[in-house]
């Protein structure tokens, strides 16, 4: 099963990968697509990706998690042209109790945008573009 998405992000269907009768504390993570970035007016961004890299990631980190806590989790990450306002990941956490939902759902979105090779290309209402770089001080997602 692939984590990467060319359309839209259903959450429910994200969800319903996760939650069971059993889990109590489902916890999910939006991101949405924001107009600015580092001071600057974002019109839209294009993700893009290495398929078979990024999912072999998403499992690791996802695994990672289900270790760690008492917790199921599903990722869906968009590639792509998105607009301001497109959502651009989901992350659902499900668990018996709400701390080990709110624990898992942070350690995978943290750890996917530090490590899951996907690129981002902003579009600045000036008419440039840049690629943003994950790694540079300051940059928060």
């Amino acid at each position: 099963m692939g984590f990467l998405a060319e359309l839209p992000i259903e959450v429910r269907k994200v969800a319903a990968r996760v939650v069971t009768p059993e889990h109590g504390g489902v916890v999910t993570f939006v991101g949405a697509v924001r107009n600015h970035h580092a001071g600057r007016s974002v019109v839209r961004l294009e993700y893009s990706a290495y398929g078979p890299m990024a999912d072999a990631e998403f499992a690791r980190i996802i695994a990672e998690a289900e270790v760690r806590w008492p917790a199921r989790v599903a990722v869906e990450h968009r590639i792509g042209t998105l607009e301001v306002g497109d959502v651009a990941v989901v992350v659902v956490a499900a668990a018996a109790h709400r701390d080990a939902a709110f624990d898992a759902c942070r350690y995978v979105i943290e750890e996917l945008k530090r490590r899951v090779p996907i690129w981002k290309r902003e579009h600045y209402a000036d008419g440039s573009a840049g690629w943003v770089d994950p790694t540079a001080a300051g940059v928060s997602f």
